[in-house]
C-alpha cells in the first residue's frame, strides 16, 4: 500500500487524485477521523495522528511506500515507526531553503528530518519545493471583507509552485524506478511578485483588489503573534528580506520529472476563486 499523510492538505488532496488517475494500487489516506475523513472512491480512509506516532502503528501495516510532509510531528518517532513497520521508500517535502537559506532555524530543522529520513535504513526521496501558490490563501479574509491586501517586498518575485505540482512528482517518486535517493528542487515556471499576485486575484474574481506595501517591521509584528518570531523573521527573509539567486531560480524539475509543464500562479487562483468571494 502507499499511505498519503496529510491526504486533505493542499499538496495530499492533489497526490491522492493523482494516484487514483494513475491506479497505483491500494492507497490510504491518512485522518485523524476515519469515520469522517472523505476521499475519493478506492482509497481507504486510514485512523492515525502524526502528532501521536504511538497511534501510527496500525496504520502503517501492510504500508510499502510513505508520502510525509516533515514537521507535523515528532519526526524521528514517525520515521522510526514507519521503519519498524516495514515501510520500505519515503518521499519527504522538505523545503528549498534548505540550500537557499541553511542558516535559518526552520531550514535546519527541515535539515534535520531530512538526514534522520537518510539514516533510517529506508529508501527515500526528498523533495524541496519553494513558495507555495496557496500561500495566498492568508489573503483570503482580507479580500473577502476589505478588497486589499497588505504585504511587504511587493515587488520581490519568486518562483511560486502550485503545490499539486509537488504532487505530480511525489507521485512519479512513488511509483516509478530511478528515483530512490534523488533529491528534487522543486519550482514554478516562473517569478511572481505579490503585486502581479494579486493583480492575478483581481482579474479572476473581477473586482478590484488593492495592495498596501508595509513594512518589515509591521509584518514582523503581524507574523509573530501567529507564529512567534524566529519562524516570522525566516519567513521574511526568504519572502524578500534576504533573497538570492538560488531562491529566485527558475527550475524545469517539474517538467522534466512530471512529465507536464508546471502550473502557473494564475491556474492555482482560477481553481480556489471561491476562498477569496
Amino acid at each position: 500500500m502507499i499511505l498519503v499523510t496529510g491526504a486533505t492538505g493542499n499538496i495530499g488532496s492533489a497526490l491522492v487524485k493523482e494516484l487514483r488517475g494513475i491506479d497505483a494500487g491500494p492507497l490510504g489516506g491518512l485522518t485523524r477521523d476515519a469515520a469522517r475523513a472523505v476521499f475519493p472512491e478506492g482509497v481507504e480512509a486510514v485512523e492515525g495522528d502524526l502528532v501521536r506516532p504511538s497511534s501510527l502503528k496500525p496504520a502503517l501495516e501492510g504500508v510499502r511506500s510513505l508520502f510525509l510532509v516533515s514537521r507535523l510531528g515528532p519526526d524521528a518517532e514517525i520515521l522510526e515507526a514507519a521503519r519498524a513497520a516495514g515501510v520500505e521508500h519515503v518521499v519527504l517535502v522538505s523545503s528549498i531553503t534548505v540550500q537557499t537559506h541553511p542558516h535559518l532555524g526552520p531550514a535546519a530543522e527541515n535539515l534535520a528530518v531530512e538526514r534522520l529520513l537518510k539514516g533510517s535504513g529506508m529508501a527515500w526521496t526528498i523533495l524541496r519545493p519553494t513558495q507555495f501558490a496557496s500561500n495566498a490563501l492568508w489573503w483570503a479574509e482580507a479580500i473577502r471583507d476589505h478588497g486589499a491586501v497588505r504585504t511587504p517586498y511587493a515587488d520581490i518575485g519568486l518562483p511560486t509552485i502550485h503545490p499539486a505540482d509537488i504532487a505530480a512528482v511525489a507521485r512519479v517518486a512513488l511509483t516509478e524506478s530511478g528515483h530512490r535517493g534523488r533529491t528534487y528542487a522543486l519550482t514554478g515556471p516562473q517569478r511572481i511578485t505579490a503585486r502581479q499576485q494579486v493583480e492575478a486575484l483581481a482579474d479572476v474574481l473581477g473586482r478590484d483588489v488593492a495592495l498596501a506595501e508595509i513594512s518589515r517591521e509591521e509584518a514582523h509584528r503581524d507574523l509573530a503573534a501567529l507564529l512567534g518570531d524566529e519562524t516570522a523573521d525566516a519567513m521574511l527573509d526568504v519572502t524578500g528580506g534576504a533573497v538570492n539567486a538560488e531562491l529566485l531560480m527558475v527550475r524545469d524539475t517539474v517538467s522534466r520529472i512530471a512529465g507536464a509543464p508546471a502550473r502557473t500562479f494564475r491556474q492555482w487562483v482560477s481553481e480556489h476563486a471561491t476562498a477569496f468571494s
